[in-house]
């Protein structure tokens, strides 16, 4: 049941009692800057939430060779129903550079993770932000726990405010009476509500000049996709970016052989980083090998499955040898499959004659079962390393360094199911806007290793979402050497961070510049 219920948190989270809130009308607590942690302790009510409230303290960061000074801010903001009553406090942690005075052109970041049910913690301290948490070069846990200086932070272009929905980190609602579910949780509620609260804290930080972008990572990918066209509709804002890290299906529909037929190129390069490819295949680069296999999925693999039964029994057998190729199985495997693998399959499957599994969300992890036999892992080998390496660090990070005092829980998940996923048309919804708004572009990052957001499935994402290939000069894709959460790989973090400056630069306008089509294509 644990492994589900990991799954399930994590996807591209059972429900527990919310802790006791203080009333909507709590009193907002005065900023407090650079006291150490002795100085404060927690305050009697402390298992209650200040729905209004921040704490400011100050530090420093080398990035790229040059000293970028800092203000940040952790705190809550309120989210209000219909009738103004507030609702909610959501957490969130705003990294400002200090010794800039006119923010007018200053890009802002708006920063969300996935789940749905998990805080922003993964990018902020393990992407974007001026603090990251120590672990190997590859990704994985060391003691002793904590962060250090990210001498890759975007933190040198843009200022970045990292959200925690409801439910998450130490975001709540104000009591247990509050209808979370029917406000929070669900793609249309959750995108709502965020909307409202990027207008609140844009207008309370006079952030409306600066140009804006949202990122997303997993199921934060929904998130800002749904965000991006709710903003421009209803509030007005008009951003100049959209980041898509590791992308769910943004409601695209691909049931039937596109769903079976797109997973392969993942397959294909998991088996190639376990050296499980027939030889010809495993002396090439990977970069070299995924062409041949996307190729072969499209035109020859998507079209086998449609057909289905119909298929004579020496194609059949065809396509089974080449899928078998390509995933590191065995043809017999395949065809026990109907030539169609399921993903839990293939992690069990890949490696069992060495009596390991492969991660879901990062397929470099190896996981070790009490039996051989079976048909899926019995757990995310990768998803409990990230929780050992990220839960104490956040928990030291804010406490310690930021200052923020509270006993309650971070949540790394937290409980929101069920979740409605009804109505969920954010991958039109960010068409949408881009096409409204000329000054809005696309940038997706996927890893290659990633088999829950699998990378051709992030491109599919953009082939369907721009069908005409109107918008396919402000749509970028790339990929890298790793998972779900690529720039835990010490060189993809600088490489993907890299990226991110360079798209924000390119992205924010010249001065002056309009926001118009020109008269033909």
């Amino acid at each position: 049941m644990k492994q589900v219920f990991l799954l399930l948190l994590f996807s591209c989270y059972t429900l527990t009692s919310t802790l006791a809130q203080k009333p909507a009308n709590a009193e907002k607590q005065p900023a407090k800057e650079g006291k150490s942690p002795k100085e404060d302790k927690p305050a009697p009510d402390s298992r209650s939430l200040d729905i209004d409230s921040q704490v400011v303290t100050n530090g420093q960061v080398t990035i790229k060779g040059q000293r970028v000074p800092y203000k940040a801010t952790a705190g809550t903001i309120p989210v209000w129903d219909e009738e103004g009553k507030a609702v909610a406090g959501v957490f969130f942690t705003y990294f400002e550079r200090s010794d800039i005075t006119d923010r007018t052109a200053r890009p802002l970041v708006i920063s969300f993770n996935g789940g749905p049910g998990t805080a922003s913690v993964w990018m902020m301290i393990g992407y974007t932000g001026p603090r990251i948490l120590k672990v190997d070069d590859e990704g994985y846990p060391v003691q002793p726990y904590g962060v250090k200086d990210n001498p890759h932070s975007i933190l040198d272009v843009a200022d970045i405010v990292y959200v925690d929905p409801v439910n998450t980190g130490f975001s709540r609602p104000v009591n247990k009476d509050v209808p979370a579910a029917k406000l929070f949780f669900g793609v249309n509620a959750d995108i709502k509500y965020l909307a409202d609260w990027i207008n609140t804290f844009v207008s309370r930080y006079n952030r409306w000049a600066s140009p804006k972008y949202l990122i997303g990572e997993s199921y934060g990918t929904t998130r800002v996709s749904g965000l991006a066209l709710e903003l421009q509709n209803s509030h007005w804002m008009y951003l100049n970016g959209v980041i898509l890290v590791s992308p769910t299906d943004l409601g695209i529909d691909r049931d039937g052989p596109a769903q079976g037929a797109l997973k392969l190129p993942y397959f294909a390069a998991t088996a190639w980083f376990h050296k499980a490819l027939p030889a010809d295949l495993q002396k090439k680069d990977l970069t070299d090998v995924l062409p041949e296999v996307e190729n072969f999925t499209i035109q020859e693999y998507l079209p086998a499955l449609a057909l289905g039964g119909s298929l004579s029994d020496q194609k059949r057998a065809e396509i089974a040898k080449k899928v078998a190729r390509y995933s590191g199985l065995t043809e017999t495997a395949v065809m026990q499959q109907n030539l169609d693998v399921p993903t839990n399959f293939f992690w069990k499957e890949l490696l069992r004659d060495k009596s390991q599994t492969v991660g879901r969300l990062d397929s470099r992890y190896l996981g070790m079962d009490s039996k051989d036999a079976g048909i899926a892992p019995d757990y995310n080998s990768e998803l409990t390393s990230w929780l050992h390496s990220f839960t104490p660090a956040i928990n030291l990070f804010m406490r310690e360094e930021l200052n923020y005092k509270t006993d309650l829980k971070y949540y790394m998940f937290g409980p929101v199911r069920p979740w409605d996923n009804t109505n969920n048309h954010t991958g039109e919804n960010l068409r949408q806007a881009m096409a409204q708004n000329p000054y809005l572009h696309l940038l997706v990052q996927s890893g290659y290793y990633d088999g829950a957001c699998d990378y051709f499935n992030a491109k599919y994402n953009m082939w369907q979402m721009d069908a005409s290939g109107k918008l396919k000069d402000r749509m970028e894709w790339e990929g890298y050497r790793s998972g779900h959460m690529m720039y835990l790989r010490k060189e993809d973090l600088a490489t993907s961070n890299e990226r991110l400056r360079t798209f924000i630069k390119k992205s924010t306008p010249k001065n002056s510049e309009p926001a118009k089509y020109s008269g033909s294509r």
